[in-house]
């Protein structure tokens, strides 16, 4: 190696030879003594200090929540956890079957099933909200206000063919409980803001639109109470999966103690039906 190429080495992420490149980063950093947190003492004043709810919520905004936004935040990872077993859960129970020694594959595959039909949800209404929000000017005052807004919104979105995040249930047909709870728990704190006002209002006019009710689910209205948090829209979803990654732990254990992945997958396997080859046909017609 010629001595420029050397001194070009010695520069972290590129410059003039010989400068060290700087990466600003107001999270985590180590010395030899200490390590420190968003600009505290990790092992002095966080650790021990700082419930993890009121820590991912820090680290994702940069400022330390209230009491009230904490116990919002943690409403909804609490509401987002867990739901039995949903294809997230079967993923992680039977690709732990799989591989018993990946702890991380059968997380991280329950995880990638976060998509548009289950945890992702969460961050479609919320996007879906803050788009509607952003183009209203000015904001409702009152109920009345509200409604007329979700009724525009409802509208448009029918005529244009497309869905409202957020709306229906394939379980709670009559009602799902944690969208009740969540908005009791941000009116109690002050935190009912716009988003969770246009959800609520949502649900209050969609009958005359659609001509049946449909309850607010609730990974819409975590989505809502996020966005009214101010935290990133972009990861939203990623909040979900925060949630969802200490049910998929949970989904784990239970497994060691009462598994079930390996009946799951043999009711599969035992159970095929072989049947004709059938070619594949796009659009309605035939590959020749």
């Amino acid at each position: 190696m010629s001595g420029g190429n050397a001194e070009e080495a010695a520069g972290v992420g590129g410059g003039r030879a010989g400068e060290r490149k700087e990466y600003p980063t107001a999270l985590g950093a180590s010395s030899l003594e200490t390590i420190t947190l968003l600009g505290h003492d990790l092992a002095a004043d966080v650790m021990g200090e700082v419930g993890f709810g009121e820590l991912a919520f820090w680290l994702a905004t940069q400022r330390r929540p209230d009491r009230g936004e904490v116990r919002v935040f943690e409403a909804v990872l609490a509401a987002l956890a867990d739901h039995g077993f949903t294809p997230t859960a079967i993923v992680t129970r039977l690709t732990y079957l799989s591989a018993p020694d990946s702890v991380q594959g059968a997380l991280a595959a329950g995880l990638l099933g976060g998509g548009s039909r289950f945890l992702g949800v969460t961050e479609d209404c919320g996007r879906f909200l803050a788009g509607v929000l952003r183009a209203a000017d000015p904001l409702p005052a009152d109920d009345a206000g509200w409604d007329a807004l979700a009724l525009e919104t409802v509208r448009a979105r029918r005529a244009a063919g497309g869905r409202i995040p957020g709306l229906g249930h394939h379980v709670h047909k009559d009602g799902d409980p944690r969208t009740a709870r969540l908005f009791e728990i941000a009116t109690e704190e002050g935190l009912f803001g716009p988003h969770l006002s246009l959800y609520a209002a949502v649900g209050r006019v969609h009958p005359q639109v659609l001509g049946r009710t449909l309850p607010l689910n609730g990974a819409g209205a975590c989505g809502a109470a996020l966005a009214d948090l101010g935290l990133p829209l972009e990861l939203l979803r990623g909040f979900a999966l925060l949630a969802r990654t200490a049910g998929l732990i949970g989904q784990l254990a239970e497994e060691l103690r009462r598994p079930v992945a390996n009946d799951i997958f043999l009711s599969v396997d035992l159970n095929n039906r072989p049947v004709p080859p059938e070619p594949y046909a796009a659009n309605g017609g035939t590959h020749g």
